[in-house]
């Protein structure tokens, strides 16, 4: 009898918590409204205290993000999220010392009860107050270079001109530099955001290269990147990545990346992913070794191809600091990277000499994306290279080191590092540890 009674006794007692923590008014845990707070508090500081420079900077008198049902922008997230049943608008304005906000044809509890907007009200106000405040440059998400600040349609600049009237469809210029400023520029709380999203990354990677996943001859790529994916639903995360990027590096190559190849002892394994959570979005690497039968590490030449990594990341880590450009900082970057003694190559073209170790770098700016919106010091952002690297600025410092491994024949195992980090007017700081070892899997 009391055997049979037990478990109806927990059943009771399972059911009463769970109502208990869903229910309004009951204790419930409510991480959605956390999640709401923090992103109110974020925005209600970068319109206070980083909008207005960056509309004096870039000599933007009103920035119009315009959206419809069904188009969003990229940063309506940013910006208030909001219904949006039609046509709507942001609308900012710059006054002495403060920067005017206005939503218009977009609204709903989460934009409302942030507080943060001056003015919510009609689309078909807009014109109006445009008339009002009588701007001679306004800024709209047209971007040559940044897709996060190209979020104007070309059916949505028509509409935009034709409500606008001719007079002030002319004063539209390109607001991409202005939307890069107001992203890259970092308040207090994105910070403390964006290194909570990067232990999350952290962990969860570390996790994956692991026993608690991994079942040498049994367990595959994909296996591994969909349970890392999982973990991500379960936690209400996101990544702007895709499937996560577990591959295999050998003497040739890497040989599969997130396949239905089963992981093999001895193969030396890499991840390359990013977590996202309150937009914010990380990007991070991290290797492991699986251990052939009788072995208690990695190989002695995959040891030191990874210290010869953490070398060159220690010298982009002491190297990199606030410059009038990228560009600048990336040159004295390369510079002291050579005179270390390493060898700069094209990315996956290392050279044949088996006594050098050749590196590829490729520091990023990153936040609300995996690769972000603000400066960079990556070959592949050419336009941001030439932007200021300011203190606040977050970015990935990446690096691919490729180093003779006597294992191998002698081939080049390409090592890549990858963690993210703040630059501060005392140099490059991590948001989280650092990676610092190879993982092994047993």
């Amino acid at each position: 009898m009391i055997h049979r009674a037990f478990p109806r006794a927990v059943t009771a007692l399972v059911v009463a918590v769970v109502l208990s923590a869903s229910l309004p008014g009951r204790g419930g845990a409510q991480e959605a409204r956390r999640r709401w707070e923090r992103m109110c508090q974020i925005r209600a500081e970068k319109f206070d205290l980083v909008l207005p420079g960056a509309m004096a900077a870039n000599d933007v008198d009103m920035w119009i993000v315009v959206m419809r049902e069904g188009l969003l922008d990229p940063l309506w997230d940013a910006l208030g999220r909001g219904y949006v049943g039609d046509w709507a608008y942001y609308v900012f304005s710059r006054g002495e010392g403060r920067v005017h906000r206005a939503a218009l044809g977009v609204g709903g509890y989460m934009l409302e009860e942030c507080g943060v907007y001056d003015r919510v009200g009609a689309a078909d106000e807009l014109r109006g107050l445009v008339e009002e405040r009588d701007p001679l440059r306004i800024g709209i998400n047209v971007a040559e270079s940044i897709g996060g600040a190209d979020g104007l349609s070309h059916t949505s600049y028509l509409h935009l001109r034709e409500v606008l009237g001719p007079i002030y469809a002319e004063r539209l210029v390109s607001a991409e530099r202005l939307v890069s400023d107001f992203r890259s520029t970092r308040v207090a709380t994105e910070i403390a955001a964006f290194a909570e999203a990067g232990e999350m990354s952290r962990e969860i990677a570390e996790r994956a290269f692991s026993n608690e996943v991994i079942t040498p001859g049994v367990t595959t790529l994909e296996d591994v990147a969909w349970w890392m994916w999982d973990r991500l639903l379960a936690r209400g995360l996101d990544s702007s990545f895709d499937m996560p990027s577990v591959y295999v590096t050998g003497p040739e190559g890497i040989v599969a990346t997130s396949t239905d190849r089963i992981i093999q002892r001895g193969d030396l394994l890499m991840v390359d992913w990013g977590v996202g959570f309150l937009d914010f979005y990380t990007d991070m690497k991290r290797v492991a070794y699986v251990l052939r039968e009788g072995e208690r590490e990695a190989p002695p030449g995959i040891r030191h191809a990874f210290e010869r990594a953490l070398e060159v990341r220690d010298v982009m880590k002491a190297s990199i600091k606030v410059a009038p450009t990228a560009r600048a900082a990336l040159d004295a970057t390369w510079t002291a990277i050579e005179a270390a003694g390493f060898n700069r190559v094209e990315f996956n073209r290392p050279s044949a000499d088996p006594d050098v170790t050749d590196v590829v770098i490729g520091p990023h700016s990153v936040g609300n994306w995996g690769h972000g919106l603000g400066p960079s010091l990556a070959f592949f952002n050419p336009t941001r290279l030439t932007y200021e690297l300011r203190p606040g600025t977050l970015i990935s410092v990446e690096l691919f080191a490729y180093t003779a491994v006597p294992e191998w024949g002698g081939a080049k195992a390409r090592i890549p590092l990858e963690d993210d980090a703040v630059v501060t007017a005392r140099g490059v700081e991590w948001l989280y540890p650092a990676n610092s070892r190879i993982l092994i899997i047993k």
